[in-house]
């Protein structure tokens, strides 16, 4: 099996998932983008339960050329201008759906782009929506991630702190290593070091360049 370096809180066992406190999540994009790390993220389908865990983020700020809401609001992007902790999904190419996080108070257009997680549970239910038997390719990246958890524009600008259909919470694990290094697949901001990853993960997208 994949090496999964999240540190449990009690003695490894899976533990029960509490949804995020509002209170409790960083108003700062890059602050967020690392506190999400080893959360998880919970799917509700009529069929199960999906889980998995957050080992991969990019921060997109305000004042970055290559965030949604660098030009201002408009009808796809205002979920990006939420308080923090609602989703943002946005079709990418017309290919695959992508699920952010967003940041700030609200007003602000930013967010976090959840690009890798660990699947943790409803594995079988990853495995037929994306076609695919590898657990480790399952959520790695993040139109795989969305396509897993099948999680399209209805989810747009759901708070994610409430359990629904989709949201947030935590399990009590801690990270002990965020490794950093330039976000994936820009043109724009190329150079700015705003994408974080639980370090020795083995479910991380990317080139191996940028993973340790």
């Amino acid at each position: 099996m994949p090496r999964s370096p999240s540190r449990r809180a009690a003695d490894g066992a899976q533990r029960a998932v509490a949804p995020l406190q509002r209170a409790a999540i960083p108003r700062d994009t890059v602050a967020l983008a690392r506190f999400l790390l080893g959360k998880i993220v919970v799917r509700r389908l009529s069929s199960g339960i999906l889980t998995g865990r957050i080992v991969e983020t990019e921060a997109y700020l305000e004042a970055d050329p290559a965030c949604h809401a660098f030009r201002g609001m408009t009808p796809r992007n205002r979920s990006l201008f939420l308080e923090a902790g609602h989703a943002y999904v946005y079709l990418c190419y017309g290919t695959s759906y992508m699920l952010n996080v967003s940041s700030e108070e609200a007003g602000t257009g930013a967010g976090v782009l959840l690009r890798a997680l660990e699947p943790v549970a409803g594995v079988e239910h990853m495995r037929r929506a994306r076609k695919n038997g590898s657990v480790r390719n399952l959520a790695r990246g993040p139109g795989r991630l969305a396509a897993a958890l099948q999680v399209d524009r209805r989810h747009d600008g759901l708070d994610l702190t409430r359990p629904g259909p989709l949201w947030i919470g935590s399990d009590g694990t801690s990270v002990d290593s965020i490794g950093e290094s330039v976000r994936i697949g820009l043109t724009k901001g190329a150079d700015a070091r705003l994408r974080y990853f639980v370090a020795g993960s083995d479910y991380l997208s990317g080139a191996r360049r940028l993973n340790v």
